[in-house]
């Protein structure tokens, strides 16, 4: 194995994966720095999420080597690679994945908590980023009361909230309306500038993709020097929080 730039905070070097016989990724290596934010583009079925899960752990690539902090993330075992993502990375899918039986709060701290951060100042924590992000006044609702973007908003809080080093973030205002999709970037994108939190974010919106310090393009699993991206369409409208339980 090469160790991998001391100034790479995370670092990849010919990641290969298929799925089902499919090949995903076919050799894709790059190099993300401290505090930086980067788009990986590309359209629908590029290799973008596949990217993203062997870069945080959730996959091992077939072949390759993902490094995290000089450590190698690809020999990990199960737990060591859990633990990782659990004390270091955040992430944010294009669905909320809320726990329902939980309120939007307790989602919102649910990974400081499960650290062993105690309730109040996890709490604490939680209802920053909440409010930051429009949703405080449904601290105490379960998701089920929610709309979709309020409850993907409380995605994007609960990565911000745990304070990760490394936020992955696929396709994180897909289901957002305009408006929102501007503020929930907006604030994704300032707290990790001030925060020093690199983000990782997978679109295939030329809009989002701008946002970002450097972007890098996939186009059937490979790396290429440019693709070409659409803007994002208009979707689910901004809503109120329902008063009903």
């Amino acid at each position: 194995m090469v160790a991998p730039p001391d100034n790479d905070v995370i670092w990849a070097r010919s990641l290969q994966h298929s799925h089902n016989g499919s090949p995903a990724l076919g050799g894709v290596s790059l190099g993300i720095r401290d505090g930086e934010i980067l788009a990986v583009t590309g359209p629908r079925g590029s290799g973008k999420t596949t990217l993203l899960h062997c870069l945080s752990g959730q996959l091992v690539p077939q072949q390759g080597e993902v490094w995290f902090n000089s450590v190698p993330v690809h020999t990990m075992g199960p737990r060591l690679r859990e633990r990782l993502r659990r004390d270091k990375f955040g992430w944010i899918a294009p669905e909320p994945q809320l726990v329902p039986e939980l309120n939007t709060w307790e989602n919102t701290a649910l990974p400081l908590m499960l650290r062993g951060t105690g309730r109040r100042e996890a709490k604490k924590a939680a209802m920053e980023w909440l409010e930051r992000l429009d949703i405080g006044m449904c601290a105490r609702k379960r998701p089920h009361t929610l709309q979709q973007s309020q409850r993907q908003r409380i995605s994007v809080a609960r990565a911000l909230a745990a304070a990760p080093s490394v936020i992955f973030a696929d396709e994180p205002t897909a289901t957002l309306h305009r408006t929102d999709r501007a503020h929930v970037l907006r604030t994704l994108t300032s707290a990790a500038r001030s925060h020093g939190i690199t983000v990782v974010l997978a679109t295939h919106d030329a809009e989002i993709a701008a946002l970002a310090d450097r972007v890098v393009p996939l186009l059937d699993g490979r790396r290429v020097a440019t693709v070409a991206l659409p803007a994002e369409a208009d979707t689910e409208g901004r809503a109120a929080c329902s008063l009903s339980v």
